[in-house]
């Protein structure tokens, strides 16, 4: 008998649990044996399947109260991903949990006892998915007893070939609709911007495919050092360009289908080269660049392909482009903007400029316009400019001393301006 104390509630179950996965995770694997290695990672394993179903338990359950609506989210996949901070892809694996346990309950079972892996599990269900509903439950018994026996992955594979035979034996025509309904292609944009490309083509597609790769891929020379895959890679860039400059991809809303490159101003202006300051200014801008790249993979925006450095490059060489140009508002740019803007009507307000105030005119304009740069641009504070010379007002007040310098800090200007 097991000395090792039960839970009497949930609480303590996963005090208990996160204590126990920190003394592992903590612990010194080094100072182990190796049959303690070995005894750590089975029960680990194990603990893996056992901890996948449980939640699949209590998501099932959240699921089904909508717990998720409490947080204000739709579903409890975008729940996951609010709450738990799990990417968008594990909380898609753990929702289909639900589905896989109410239609494979053998296999789900096994898996809660800690008798089948999850990978196994999953794999298990992805395989009966195939066979017949009327067969399923039998051939899930069937490879889950197997699999609990000890059978590994390529016996298992073999097993499930003659079952899934057998079980289109009654029903032959079916194979082929089965395999089209199955077909897919799916492209995930990853946080640098490159892309992951999965899917399960069906035998026409699979070999169109083919075809157009081997043409393209052939190597180009003794100095061509790809490597297959990357040939693959380049053959298919190529294709969906070839795609898109004939005009053989259908137009949308009219318009040619257009492929929008987002380069930043910095890569532009590194074409004609640059000096120390431009790169400087690059390197930040180009921090921020990729900060919105980021946040375009997982929003989606406007589905535009993000470059930048020789990317970048090589696209704008021969795209035609269609400049748009942002820029940041700087709060401390726009009081002062304010100021000189009061400051630069009163002079009009006063009628023609005299001799004595062009000077004055002019220099608190030329601030205008540069603390309006400043303003979109986020480069700058206070500017400080000549005020205008003294001027007697209907009460006889003079304005500020001839010289006298405006700053936002300065208790001594214009009452009204600050």
């Amino acid at each position: 008998m097991s000395d090792v104390m039960s839970p009497t509630s949930t609480d303590q179950a996963l005090e208990m649990l996160t204590a126990a996965m920190g003394y592992l995770a903590a612990a010194d694997a080094t100072a182990l044996t190796a049959e303690e290695q070995a005894r750590c990672l089975k029960v680990l394993e194990r603990a893996t399947a056992v901890g996948a179903a449980a939640r699949t338990s209590m998501l099932g359950a959240f699921t089904s109260g909508r717990g998720y609506s409490a947080d204000a989210q739709h579903s409890a996949k975008a729940w996951l991903g609010y709450k738990t901070g799990v990417t968008k892809g594990a909380a898609a694996s753990h929702t289909a949990w639900m589905r896989r346990a109410l239609e494979h309950p053998a296999v789900f079972a096994a898996m809660a006892a800690g008798d089948v892996s999850e990978p196994v599990a999953r794999l298990l269900c992805q395989w009966t998915d195939k066979i017949p509903e009327k067969r399923r439950a039998d051939a899930d018994t069937i490879l889950v007893a197997a699999a609990v026996a000890g059978t590994d992955l390529p016996d298992l594979a073999e097993l499930y070939g003659e079952i899934y035979e057998r079980s289109h034996l009654e029903t032959p025509s079916q194979d082929k609709d089965e395999a089209f309904d199955d077909r897919s292609v799916r492209l995930e944009t990853t946080f640098g911007g490159a892309g992951v490309v999965s899917g399960d083509l069906t035998p026409e597609c699979a070999a169109v495919v083919a075809k157009v790769l081997d043409a393209l891929s052939a190597p180009g020379g003794e100095e061509d050092d790809r490597s297959q895959a990357q040939r693959y890679h380049d053959a298919l860039q190529e294709a969906m360009q070839r795609l898109v400059t004939a005009n053989l991809v259908p137009e949308r809303a009219g318009q040619p289908v257009k492929v929008w490159a987002h380069i930043t101003l910095a890569d532009l202006m590194r074409l004609d080269g640059s000096s120390a300051l431009l790169d400087e200014w690059t390197a930040q801008v180009r921090a921020r660049w990729a900060a919105n790249r980021a946040a375009a993979s997982e929003g989606g925006e406007d589905s535009g392909v993000w470059l930048d450095g020789d990317a970048a490059e090589a696209i704008a060489c021969d795209a035609a482009m269609a400049p748009i140009v942002t820029g940041d508002v700087n709060p401390d740019a726009l009081d002062d903007l304010i100021r000189l803007c009061v400051q630069l009507d009163k002079l009009r307000r006063g009628g023609e400029p005299r001799p004595d105030t062009t000077q004055a005119w002019a220099a608190i304009e030329r601030a205008v316009i540069g603390q309006a740069v400043d303003l979109l641009s986020g480069a700058g504070r206070a500017r400080l400019v000549p005020a205008p010379p003294p001027a007697r007002g209907a009460a006889g007040r003079a304005g500020p001393a001839a010289g006298h310098r405006v700053r936002r800090d300065d208790p001594g200007g214009d009452p009204s301006l600050n």
